[in-house]
């Protein structure tokens, strides 16, 4: 099932077929494949090259993936049973050699799942990051240490077909991508103003 974006200019193919389905098929990923997705998230922009992301990785039915499964939320719980791949996204708050405090952190890591959610398009997987999960039982199942914060819940598979999922899953997959116009996320001169770009 293919959702490309209706850009309003030419843009390349990855990010234009991204998005984050529900649907996964009972198929194993090649390792090869999970390597290159974080061979990409390795070389991702940060500030002062601190690189603080960190990845947990569980493959179906390892020990990693259960405990993984098991911080979710039961909402995300519901079409992560059959889930190949799980994987947390993990960020130092500050670095280990002066103790400062990063402010971009988060940011940095968020940086790092992006480039893997791009290759991930690239190696025919998809990928669908989760809010939806409890940070404290994945630090303490894991023994995550405490200048560390997980961030996010990250399934990662082929992708599905909508029938699969229950009703209210199905309708939400099959729902059109939406995004909102430029002119309401890019300015110039004032906080608000459209960028002359766009007009």
């Amino acid at each position: 099932m293919q959702k490309e974006a209706r850009t309003s200019v030419p843009i390349n193919e990855f990010a234009t077929k991204r998005w984050s389905p529900r649907s996964f098929l009972d198929k194993k990923v090649e390792a090869e494949k999970l390597t290159a997705l974080f061979e990409a998230a390795r070389w991702a922009a940060s500030g002062g090259n601190i690189q603080p992301w960190r990845f947990i990785i569980g493959i179906r039915p390892d020990d990693t993936w259960k405990r993984i499964f098991e911080a979710l939320n039961p909402g995300n719980q519901v079409w992560n049973e059959k889930i190949p791949v799980l994987i947390v996204a993990i960020g130092e708050r500050y670095s280990g050699q002066d103790h400062i405090d990063s402010s971009v952190f988060q940011y940095d890591t968020g940086q790092a799942v992006a480039n893997l959610s791009i290759e991930a398009m690239h190696q025919g997987l998809f990928v669908h990051q989760m809010g939806g999960f409890a940070p404290d039982k994945i630090h303490a199942s894991f023994g995550v240490p405490e200048n560390f914060l997980a961030i996010t819940a990250i399934a990662v598979g082929y992708i599905g077909e909508p029938g699969a999922l229950p009703e209210k899953l199905r309708n939400r997959e099959l729902q059109e991508r939406d995004r909102k116009p430029l002119t309401e996320s890019v300015f110039s001169g004032t906080f608000g103003t459209p960028s002359d770009l766009f007009i």
